[in-house]
């Protein structure tokens, strides 16, 4: 009997469900990553021969580069391949390993617009809701949550208020700006807008900026809190943290060549479309719950997805905070990139094979964007596959060649 009740008390621990966090916020939910996916989907079909790619790959871009940052890969919740290097501080201080938070850049789009989603699903706004409903004196007409999530707005640009706003404005000389500055000057100034409003896609920061300001309204918590209560703390992403002016004596830093640092500007404490802090690990997490059925409504998970900017053909289109690349195939390539200061970033969220790429390097290069092109090892991305031949064949070594040389064969 005692080896039975052993037995049976074991098993059931084993079944506990994984542990929810209780937001402070309402209504949020959670999703048990682990159960996201079976193994058999987190199984990747070839990985004998892709991994070696994809260590060929890192050895000449990031190492032969003197990359700094790190690169991480993962069919479902498997991870395949994950390597760290370089220094967060000057100075050669904080070796970066995988509890280092980096900064992401424009990757914090995605994240931002999972909290405006995970909003709407809990019925606190609208997709539809007029900026004016938050800010009644918002200057500008039949502007929504959408068309800011879509980069559809027109918006002027807040980095550029110096150029659009004459003489530029005295706020501007402050040590930082803050995201209620940037709809200040909005309101106080009236800058024309760069184009005019749900006419076409632009891609543009203040949209962002003014997300953020609707999340703090909606809920009545600072943007940094409720990214943990609706985001980051569901979803384990334990060393992930918005960047405030408090962070600046101990978050990673951003360099130029050599490590030589890439100082702060006024601008470095602007958020929502800028400024989340995470580590590759973290953000594994965060598209593991975008595969989830059960973090959001599959109803407007699917949304996020969708091309909304039509007017133009081309390949490349933007959804809810996220860039896509539509090829002729029938092909869709779901991503986003980050630049800022030093920081260069990649996020791609592979609908189909469920692989998630993620590069962050925080000592300024371009090369860390060629990791969007490892997506063409997994479907049918011949533009990508083809960048992906030319940064490991410069000299122009055919497809077929390329691919079965860098696998051994």
């Amino acid at each position: 009997m005692a080896v039975l009740c052993s037995y049976s008390c074991s098993k059931k621990e084993k079944e506990q469900p994984a542990e929810i966090y209780q937001s402070k916020l309402p209504n949020y939910g959670n999703v048990d990553l682990s159960k996201v996916f079976t193994p058999e989907e987190s199984a990747l079909e070839n990985e004998s021969k892709i991994v070696p790619l994809i260590n060929n790959y890192y050895h000449k871009v990031w190492e032969q580069g003197d990359l700094s940052g790190g690169i991480l890969i993962a069919k479902g919740n498997k991870i395949i391949f994950e390597k760290y290097r370089g220094f967060g501080r000057e100075g050669k201080q904080m070796p970066i390993d995988e509890n280092t938070p980096l900064h992401v850049a424009s990757v914090s789009k995605t994240m931002t617009a999972m909290a405006v989603l995970k909003l709407v699903e809990a019925g606190k706004l609208k997709l539809e809701d007029d900026l004016t409903k938050f800010f009644p004196q918002f200057p500008y007409k039949d502007i929504t949550v959408l068309s800011l999530l879509s980069q559809r707005s027109g918006l002027p640009k807040y980095e550029h208020f110096d150029q659009g706003i004459k003489p530029a404005p005295e706020e501007l000389r402050k040590e930082f700006l803050t995201n209620q500055d940037v709809l200040d000057m909005l309101i106080k100034y009236k800058p024309a807008l760069a184009r005019m409003s749900n006419t076409g896609f632009m891609y543009c920061n203040t949209n962002f900026a003014l997300l953020a300001l609707i999340v703090e309204k909606v809920t009545a918590t600072p943007f940094p809190e409720a990214m943990q209560e609706i985001v980051f703390k569901p979803l384990k992403m334990k060393h992930t943290f918005i960047f405030q002016q408090k962070d600046i004596p101990t978050a990673s830093q951003s360099f130029l060549s050599g490590y030589k640092l890439y100082p702060l500007s006024n601008l470095d404490l602007i958020y929502g479309d800028k400024n989340v802090y995470t580590t590759p690990k973290d953000l594994l997490n965060f598209s593991i719950a975008l595969f989830s059925k059960d973090f959001l409504k599959p109803e407007l998970a699917g949304k996020i997805f969708e091309p909304y900017s039509n007017e133009k053909k081309g390949i490349n289109n933007y959804g809810l905070g996220f860039r896509m690349k539509e090829f002729d195939n029938g092909e869709k390539l779901t991503y986003h990139n980050g630049w800022w200061h030093g920081t260069n970033s990649v996020f791609a969220h592979l609908l189909k094979s469920k692989v998630t790429i993620i590069a962050i390097g925080n000592k300024y290069s371009g090369r860390v964007y060629s990791a969007l092109s490892l997506s063409g090892l997994f479907e049918n991305f011949p533009f990508e596959m083809d960048k992906f031949n030319k940064t490991m064949n410069p000299k122009g070594t055919s497809e077929k060649d390329s691919v079965n040389a860098l696998a051994g064969e």
